[in-house]
């Protein structure tokens, strides 16, 4: 969504926030926000499941997979209930209501064929409702890459939908439904802090708490089908431009250039990451150009409408290599297994961006970089991993003595696929 939008939903009178009818619906920019939730939605299924599911051993494929189902089914049931009511009710914008929404939109209470939210008034709600799901549907579901291999799939599920309501949607709205970092002018374009630092911090902590795979670091862990994560890969490329592009909320030159921004930063992420990697390991890798397409995806996300696309060439060349160390030297410095990098790659990619977002920001791309700083990205950075990290913590406690977290010794031996879902692949 335009920051633009959400800096004056921030100060704008309540009853702008409040539904309202739809007051210049407009068949243009509803037709490419209606392709763009499509986009996005293809980010989750099949490709973060491809993605992901390639990068595990053979015998955790299909429960790997099954997790980024597992987090469409819940997280679209639970948005329709509460979760969009959570993130972008309004009942004003003081006091409680800067930091969570309300329950006026519960069941999606009071929406019609004839309303539109005040943040996107040349759109009808169902739509926006419908492209903001699908950024909830991702973002749990990257959570899962940093626990690949060792959760049981109950625990999963109860950790998916208690995630997405007490952590995803409080963080949602202080950014982009009135809420208090939004107001205080915290730039993201597109879901940097939102979406890559919320579910990075989370994955980190889930990834302490349950400690490393059996084996781990000791035992040699190769990618099952790293064919699978390609394709993966490129379909997280494709329907990023709708994660980003679509974020304008309107098919103009604003969309136009955070596509262009995102197309450019993936490329420009691939090359970092690969420089450095055939410096240290003396040759490039092909999961180390993707995973650097990705970085670089990552790192751009918070900035793909408020700079020029020099700035992109530059931040996702920054990303790919900070993310490069992050899902290596850190890794091995701290000595957490972060299965698949979720933090090395949307933590640190996230993290980045959003700090530089502020360096690079381009009034003459988006007129709200004249007041961006540094110093307000790194608070509302700061706000989002503690309330993150803490409140991801205390979920794992309650998944920990309700459903269990881990797999047993032998379950993880013979593999989820099996012992989760009675699943095995032949061939």
């Amino acid at each position: 969504m335009t920051t633009g939008s959400v800096a004056a939903a921030a100060t704008a009178a309540p009853a702008l926030l409040k539904h309202q009818a739809v007051l210049a619906l407009d068949s243009g920019h509803t037709s490419w926000i209606i392709v763009s939730t499509a986009l996005v939605l293809l980010m989750t299924l099949p490709g973060l499941a491809l993605f992901y599911g390639g990068m595990v051993r053979k015998k955790n494929v299909l429960a790997t997979m099954a997790q980024s189902v597992a987090a469409a089914v819940v997280v679209s049931v639970l948005w329709i209930v509460a979760g969009y009511s959570l993130s972008f009710g309004l009942n004003g914008n003081e006091g409680l209501n800067r930091f969570i929404g309300s329950f006026d939109a519960f069941l999606l209470n009071g929406v019609t064929m004839n309303t539109a939210f005040g943040l996107a008034p040349q759109l009808p709600e169902f739509l926006w409702i419908a492209y903001q799901m699908t950024f909830a549907i991702i973002t749990p579901a990257l959570i899962a890459g940093a626990f690949a291999e060792r959760l049981k799939f109950s625990a999963f599920l109860l950790f998916t939908a208690l995630w997405t309501l007490l952590v995803y949607a409080p963080v949602c709205h202080w950014v982009w439904g009135g809420g208090f970092l939004g107001g205080m002018g915290v730039l993201d374009f597109a879901g940097g802090a939102v979406v890559h630092v919320n579910s990075g911090i989370a994955g980190l902590v889930c990834a302490l708490v349950l400690g490393p795979r059996r084996g781990f670091p000791r035992d040699y862990m190769p990618p099952h089908n790293l064919a699978f994560t390609m394709i993966g890969a490129s379909l997280l490329l494709v329907g990023w431009l709708g994660f980003n592009g679509g974020s304008a909320w309107t098919a103009d030159a604003l969309a136009s250039v955070a596509v262009l921004n995102t197309i450019v930063a993936a490329m420009t992420g691939a090359v970092g990451w690969t420089i450095v990697e055939w410096f240290e390991r003396k040759q490039p890798t092909l999961l180390g150009m993707i995973s650097g397409i990705v970085a670089g995806l990552v790192a751009i996300t918070p900035a793909a409408g408020f700079v020029d696309p020099k700035g992109a060439l530059a931040i996702g060349f920054i990303g790919g290599i900070a993310c490069f160390f992050g899902a290596t030297a850190l890794k091995k410095a701290f000595k957490y297994d972060d299965s698949l990098d979720a933090f090395g790659v949307h933590g640190v990619g996230g993290l980045v961006g959003a700090v530089l977002t502020a360096v690079f920001a381009n009034q003459s791309i988006n007129a709200l970089a004249k007041d961006a700083t540094v110093l307000k990205q790194v608070l509302g950075l700061l706000v989002v991993i503690g309330w993150s990290a803490v409140v991801t913590f205390l979920i794992l406690m309650i998944c920990k003595f309700t459903t269990g977290l881990r797999v047993d010794e032998e379950q993880e031996i013979e593999g989820l696929d099996a012992t989760q879902h009675g699943e095995t692949q032949h061939g």
